[in-house]
């Protein structure tokens, strides 16, 4: 076995080890907390929190990172897989404590979604020491672990209990321990990258330089002089269809988060259970990948303008499917969906950052995007769950579309606004 293959096996491991935990602690969520006495609206509390204090922590992880010092990207991953594992030993003996419960709970799901960014990091780091990682291809099959996953699991823990969701976050996450202790560069590169701050860039999307002289002559006409980073209110009156574009993300992935993490309630009047989330849950992730796999190539044929519009119009579809299934066999129909909304939307999002954004805002422009998911996040898990408790699943499945069609008006609007300042870009650009 070749050097580059080893290396893509051994970071595709901790990839699928990590997205399996995602799955037994995230999207199973609900079935846990409701397992263990939680309301909905008690769900949607501890959800919203764990996002709020992720988006806190997440900058706070990576300044202590970029110091160099013991926490590196590698340690953090080990010391995060140890306080999920740990968090979840604490839970099989919790009992019935909801207090217990919520505040371990919380932890588990805010310091899995905090490191997500580190092991995508940990990969460019080890790129540039030397290694030869393919990187979107473990990450594929890492999503394909969260799949595998979510089938089986379904069905043992409507058989065997949700205590089963714990034994196995405890046991990949400490698989998770030992791969990445072992995940280690030759003595002799380990030390090259100490100087260099950590980058969040998939070696294998950079453009060409033609790409990037078409981009700069685009972006010529931008407010910002130099290769400052614009501040707050300059960026947000440099770029007025991003902004927009920000506006509809909270709209859909209000929905979307909604569909997720209220699956389960939504499936039970269906007639389904734990096996049938379990199938759901698959089919959505499984069908993400020949989508992502493909968005590099399609990416140089048709305009990611277009493509964010097809996302939008599918995260709506998605939800209107679902909210009309009368049997189980519709709900999955609506989980197929995933493959023309989110699949489509979140690398089309970051091309259009990466096309549209001067390059002095980049960085800004990919973080607005990702604190767009947790701030839909946070609304979804606290509305969607005091709707359930005083209304019911219907209701908030039809809240659920009408946000959803607010969202896709915005993303067509956002991406026609953002097509005329590009005429003008070009016609100045052309003077």
């Amino acid at each position: 076995m070749n050097k580059r293959k080893l290396w893509t096996l051994r970071y595709t491991l901790i990839n699928v080890t990590y997205f399996a935990a995602f799955c037994t602690v995230h999207a199973y969520a609900a079935v846990f907390l409701l397992d263990s006495g939680f309301s909905n609206t008690e769900i949607g509390v501890v959800l919203a929190a764990a996002n709020i204090l992720s988006a806190l922590f997440q900058p706070l992880v990576a300044a202590v990172i970029d110091r160099r010092g013991f926490f590196t990207n590698r340690n953090v991953m080990m010391i995060c897989a140890g306080v999920i594992a740990g968090g979840a030993v604490i839970l099989l003996f919790a009992g019935s404590v909801k207090l217990v419960v919520f505040v371990v709970f919380t932890l588990m799901y805010m310091v899995q979604f905090t490191y997500m960014p580190v092991m995508t990091a940990l990969n460019f780091e080890y790129q540039r020491g030397g290694a030869k990682i393919f990187y979107g291809l473990a990450r594929g099959l890492g999503s394909a672990g969260f799949a595998v996953t979510s089938a089986i699991i379904g069905t043992v823990v409507e058989n065997e209990g949700v205590g089963v969701l714990l034994y196995v976050t405890i046991a990949v996450m400490a698989l998770h321990a030992v791969i990445v202790y072992f995940f280690r560069l030759p003595q002799k590169t380990e030390n090259i990258d100490k100087t260099e701050k950590t980058e969040y860039i998939d070696n294998n999307d950079v453009n060409s330089s033609e790409e990037k002289t078409k981009k700069e002559t685009s972006l010529s006409n931008s407010k910002k002089k130099g290769n400052e980073s614009s501040s707050i209110p300059e960026f947000i009156r440099s770029y007025p269809a991003f902004m927009l574009m920000l506006a509809a993300t909270v709209f859909l992935f209000f929905t979307h988060n909604m569909l997720n993490d209220y699956l389960i309630q939504i499936l039970r009047p269906l007639g389904g259970g734990e096996s049938e989330m379990g199938i759901a849950t698959f089919l959505a992730a499984v069908l993400e990948l020949p989508t992502m796999a493909v968005i590099t190539l399609v990416s140089k044929k048709v305009s990611m303008k277009l493509m964010l519009v097809v996302a939008g119009v599918s995260f709506t579809v998605k939800a209107v499917i679902m909210l009309l299934a009368n049997n189980i066999p519709v709900a999955y129909v609506s989980q197929a969906m995933q493959m023309l909304a989110y699949a489509v939307f979140i690398p089309a999002a970051a091309y259009y950052v990466s096309e549209n954004i001067a390059e002095h805002d980049q960085v800004k422009g990919q973080a607005f995007v990702t604190s767009c998911f947790t701030l839909a996040g946070v609304f979804s898990s606290l509305v969607c769950g005091i709707v359930l408790d005083i209304l019911g699943v219907v209701e908030m499945l039809v809240i659920g579309v009408i946000v959803s069609c607010v969202g896709t008006l915005l993303i067509v609007c956002a991406m026609k606004m953002s097509g005329r300042n590009t005429k003008k870009q070009k016609m100045f650009s052309n003077v």
